[in-house]
């Protein structure tokens, strides 16, 4: 159920997203709830590799090269589905912040509500 309420909240992030950054598109509800579950994806199984694949460079930028992986695997799920369009890089880097930072507060929010800490 948990995990269920929670992509559910991914989703409605996604859609905030696409009200705040021009160059993202989304061509419905049913299309965020795809994209969620594919970004959700793409971030349990690609990025742990990347971030491996990539930690000299990590390293030597302190840490902000993730925000151009985070921004590239964002930009790469707007390429490979349909109803989700991220127009960009920059628009994938900008989108992907604004999702962590929605996704964070939303599922904060709701763990208040629940009383669950």
């Amino acid at each position: 159920m948990r995990l269920l309420l929670l992509w559910v909240l991914n989703a409605v992030a996604l859609l905030a997203v696409t009200n705040f950054v021009p160059g993202i598109h989304l061509d419905g509800f049913v299309d965020a709830l795809i994209a969620a579950l594919v970004l959700g994806l793409v971030n349990t199984l690609i990025r742990p590799l990347l971030l491996l694949l990539t930690l000299p460079v990590t390293l030597l930028t302190l840490g902000l090269f993730i925000f151009v992986i985070n921004g590239l695997l964002f930009w790469f799920v707007g390429s490979v589905l349909k109803g989700f369009v991220v127009d960009g890089f920059w628009f994938g880097v900008f989108g992907a912040v604004l999702y962590s930072i929605f996704s964070w507060a939303l599922s904060a929010a709701v763990q208040q509500l629940l009383g669950k800490k």
